[in-house]
C-alpha cells in the first residue's frame, strides 16, 4: 500500500516519527507540495493524508487509486469532501489534538496584551531600568484580569478550557454557541446572545469554526456594539475577522487592543491593514505547536487510519 503525505513538514520538522504511519505500508513524506505537483506525487498513492494542501476534484480524477484521505489538521475545508464522498472516500480529520495548547496559548496573547511583558524586558535589557530614578516604571497600562469579562465565541472543547482559565484568573464568562450544553453553565459562566455578548465582553475570543455564514462576523457594525478599549483574540480562523475594520477601530481606540494567531491570507501578506496597527500582536498560526500536541496530532493520525484499514473508520467528517 502506498501512502503519501503531501506536506508534512509543519506537523513533523523533525523532532517526531512517521513510523506509525510506515507500519502499514510504503510512505513517501513531502515537506511541501505546490498545487501544480499535487496529482503527480499522489500518483496511484492509496492513502493520501494533507495539512494545507487542496484535494480537489480535479486531483480526484487524475488519482483514482485513493482510498483514504486523511487531514493533518482538525479542519478539512482544503478538501473537496463532497466530491470524495463520491467516490466512496472517507475523509477523515483530527479533532481535540490542540485543545491544551490553544487554550494555554489564548491565555499567553492576553497576558501579553495585559502586560507587555516582552515590550519592558527589551527596555530594561537596553539599560532603561538601570537609569530610571524610581525603583520601577511601566511603559503601557497594566491590566487586572479579576472582575473582568471574558466574551468566547465558540464554546466547543477549546472555548470551555479558555473558559475554565479565564476563570481561574477570576473573569466572568459569556459564552456564544451554535449549540448550548445547560449543564455546563455556572455562577461564573453562562451563555447569551451574540449583543448581550458584544455589549458586556472587556475581553472577545474567537474559538468557532468558519463557515460561509460567519464569515467576516467581527466587523465595523459588530465592533461598534462593543465596548470601548476591548480586547480581540483569535485563535481560530483568520476570515472571521474583516481586517480593515479592525484596523479602523485599533487605530481610532474602539478597540484597545488584539491578538491574532491567524489572518485571512497565511503567511500573512504584506500589505495586510493589520501590520502595524495600533497594539496589536500578530504571531504565525503557532497555537497549535507545542510538540506535545503535534505528538498528539500524529497518533491520531495513525488510529485514524488503523481504524480504516480495520474496517470501522473514525472521525470521518463527509459521510
Amino acid at each position: 500500500m502506498k501512502i503519501v503525505v503531501l506536506d508534512g513538514y509543519t506537523e513533523n520538522p523533525g523532532d517526531l516519527s512517521w513510523d506509525g504511519l510506515r507500519q502499514f505500508g510504503e510512505l513517501t513524506v513531502y515537506d511541501r507540495t505546490p498545487g501544480e505537483l499535487t496529482a503527480e506525487r499522489i500518483g496511484d498513492g492509496e492513502i493520501v493524508y494533507t495539512n494545507k494542501t487542496p484535494i480537489t476534484r480535479e486531483i480526484l480524477d487524475q488519482c483514482p487509486g485513493i482510498r483514504f484521505i486523511g487531514t493533518l489538521a482538525t479542519g478539512y475545508n482544503v478538501v473537496d469532501v463532497e466530491a470524495a464522498a463520491e467516490r466512496n472516500i472517507p475523509v477523515c480529520n483530527i479533532p481535540g489534538y490542540g485543545t491544551a495548547a490553544v487554550a494555554q496559548f489564548t491565555m499567553g496573547l492576553l497576558l501579553e496584551l495585559c502586560h507587555h511583558i516582552g515590550a519592558h524586558s527589551d527596555s530594561v535589557k537596553a539599560g532603561e531600568w538601570s537609569d530610571c530614578p524610581d525603583f520601577c516604571y511601566w511603559k503601557t497600562p497594566q491590566m487586572e484580569l479579576t472582575g473582568k469579562t471574558m466574551g468566547i465565541i465558540g464554546f466547543g472543547s477549546i472555548g470551555r478550557e479558555v473558559g475554565r482559565l479565564a476563570q481561574a484568573f477570576g473573569m466572568r464568562v459569556l459564552a456564544y454557541s451554535r449549540t448550548r450544553r445547560p449543564e455546563l453553565e455556572t455562577e461564573n459562566c453562562r451563555y447569551a446572545e451574540l449583543d448581550e455578548l458584544y455589549a458586556a465582553s472587556d475581553v472577545i475570543s474567537l474559538h468557532c469554526p468558519l463557515f460561509p455564514e460567519n464569515e467576516g462576523m467581527i466587523d465595523r457594525e459588530a465592533i461598534e456594539k462593543m465596548k470601548d478599549g476591548v480586547l480581540i483574540l483569535n485563535t481560530a480562523r483568520g476570515p472571521l475577522i474583516v481586517e480593515e475594520d479592525l484596523r479602523e477601530a485599533l487605530d481610532s481606540g474602539k478597540v484597545g487592543g488584539a491578538a491574532m494567531d491567524v489572518v485571512s491570507r497565511e503567511p500573512i501578506s504584506r500589505d495586510n491593514p493589520l501590520l502595524g496597527g495600533r497594539n496589536i500582536i500578530l504571531t504565525p498560526h503557532i497555537a497549535w505547536a507545542p510538540k506535545e500536541s503535534r505528538q498528539r496530532l500524529m497518533d491520531i493520525a495513525v488510529d485514524n487510519l488503523k481504524a480504516f484499514m480495520e474496517g470501522k473508520p473514525i472521525h470521518v467528517v463527509n459521510f
